[in-house]
């Protein structure tokens, strides 16, 4: 059936405070782990052992942004960002915390295209939840 497909989305932006030195080693950081997935490239041996198994999950994008670092994405990176936000937590603002929502979305109208979740990050634990696990907890 021609027209059937559907692109499907998760969307999220927030700005993450950070100073002019925070910013450029998050920047960097962040163009090491998008090089190494997009060409392959082999991780320098500094690379934060944390983040390696998020690797594969970096679709999202980071920009510096007068307040901060900005923090967005239309094609999801939930658990990679989630983790890279704890990884600059810890290094510079260990009781500090983070919380940020997300959407998914659709260009077709999918039964199972819509929905979202939240975030909250510390240095110590992250604590994610989604609507369908929630709208599942209210209706069982």
């Amino acid at each position: 059936m021609k027209g059937n497909m559907a692109d499907y989305f998760t969307n999220f932006s927030l700005i993450l405070p950070l100073d002019e030195a925070q910013k450029e080693y998050a920047l960097n950081l962040s163009r090491t782990a998008r090089t190494h997935c997009s060409e392959e490239t082999p991780l320098p041996a500094d690379f934060p052992e944390q983040l390696k198994d998020w690797l594969e999950d970096w679709t999202f994008e980071t920009e510096d942004a007068e307040d901060g670092l900005w923090l967005h994405s239309s094609s999801g990176g939930i658990d990679a960002v989630c983790a890279f936000i704890q990884h600059l937590l810890k290094k510079y603002d260990p009781k500090g915390s983070v919380a940020f929502e997300w959407s998914h979305d659709c260009s077709k109208p999918r039964t199972d295209a819509y929905g979202g979740g939240a975030a909250v990050i510390t240095a110590k634990k992250i604590e994610t939840m989604n609507t369908s696990d929630w709208i599942s907890s209210k209706t069982a």
